[in-house]
């Protein structure tokens, strides 16, 4: 049986448990997560969500600094777990020569000098680890699965809330069973990156309506409806199926306060929001956004793709300069199944909506 709501919709166990005033969880943007955003909505009574994935163990400290240089409520991190091997992964030469090859034509187009094979594509899984119970945020939460044990016992011990993210009943089951405290019952509308681990990213493609009933059902503890919530209408939704706080990401990511390139904004306001696609093209694994003309070629066979971490490590060489000469069609445009209800450039707005919106309908 789904839970009944206790009187006042905004009062939640996530609510009582994290000392917030509203059910709204920020979505942690890779990449795309800006101080200014998470402090606007911890401060307006949400949880505000840093994206620290990309991010060395110093800077992860520094993000928390700046964080509460402007707000003095709780905020969450988040982090990837290593995955099928992916922190691991060291191509040899002629591997990195090969998926590079490819992507060259598009170097020399945009003026930029082809990069060398690097030790590691990303920041150490336990070096930001360590920096984040160094800043213990209020909450950490995770992608690909969860942390092994004795991580999980280290955090809960400086008090820090864990926050495993599913997109199937097994993995809640898994991820309860592992020591999280909150459960993310992420649908397949979702923007970005499907964060399947115990299945293939295709074979684990549920959505919102009917994961988040059945997560519900199957775990002892609360539970975050994610993927496809932009609109109050859908904050009470899935609260009356038995969440008890809503994740909201695209919603917040077309906001002014976001870190989001302007080609990036203006697509998310524009009719191609109203479409969008699952693609490995940007970074070798699984993810939402609106179709442009890379992921197409991808789509078609035309443009090889490079397994994850490669791939995202090799388009993430091209980003910048892709957005300073325009060509939004080489960028990654992450966007959810509900992009065309977008109205608001102001993070405040969008909060005020949510909360209005659900008021009416909850009361």
């Amino acid at each position: 049986m789904t839970q009944k709501l206790p009187p006042g919709w905004r009062t939640t166990r996530i609510t009582r448990a994290l000392g917030i005033d509203l059910p709204i969880v920020l979505g942690p943007f890779g990449g795309a997560s800006s101080t200014a955003l998470v402090a606007r909505v911890s401060s307006a009574g949400g949880l505000g969500s840093f994206g620290a994935y990309s991010l060395s163990g110093q800077r992860i400290v520094q993000v928390a600094a700046e964080i509460r240089a402007l707000t003095d409520r709780p905020f969450a991190f988040n982090l990837w777990v290593p995955h099928d091997g992916s922190d691991e992964y060291r191509p040899t030469a002629d591997e990195f020569a090969r998926h590079l090859a490819p992507l060259q034509p598009y170097f020399s187009e945009l003026g930029v000098e082809v990069p060398e094979r690097p030790d590691r594509f990303f920041p150490d899984f336990t070096e930001q680890f360590e920096a984040v119970l160094e800043a213990r945020p209020a909450a950490l939460s995770f992608v690909y699965g969860a942390p092994p044990p004795t991580l999980v016992e280290r955090a809960k011990e400086q008090g820090i809330t864990l926050v495993g993210t599913a997109s199937t009943v097994a993995e809640a089951v898994f991820l309860e069973r592992a020591g999280m405290d909150v459960v993310v019952a992420s649908g397949f509308e979702a923007a970005g990156h499907r964060v399947s681990f115990l299945a293939a990213a295709e074979d684990s493609l549920i959505g919102s309506l009917a994961l988040v009933p059945q997560v519900v059902d199957s775990v002892r503890v609360p539970v975050v409806a994610a993927g496809g919530i932009a609109s109050g209408r859908q904050l009470a939704a899935v609260l009356v199926l038995g969440a008890d706080a809503a994740q909201v990401g695209t919603a917040f990511l077309a906001t002014d306060e976001s870190a989001i390139s302007d080609p990036h904004r203006a697509a998310l306001f524009s009719e191609r929001a109203t479409h969008t696609a699952l693609t490995r093209a940007f970074s070798g694994r699984l993810a939402r956004g609106i179709p442009n003309e890379f992921s197409q070629q991808v789509a078609t066979g035309s443009q090889p793709v490079a397994p994850f971490p490669l791939q995202s490590w090799l388009m993430g060489r091209l980003k910048q300069a892709a957005i300073a000469q325009g060509r939004s069609e080489l960028i990654s445009l992450w966007a959810g199944q509900s992009a065309g209800m977008i109205r608001f450039r102001n993070a405040a707005e969008v909060i005020d909506d949510l909360v209005a919106e659900a008021d009416r309908l909850l009361g």
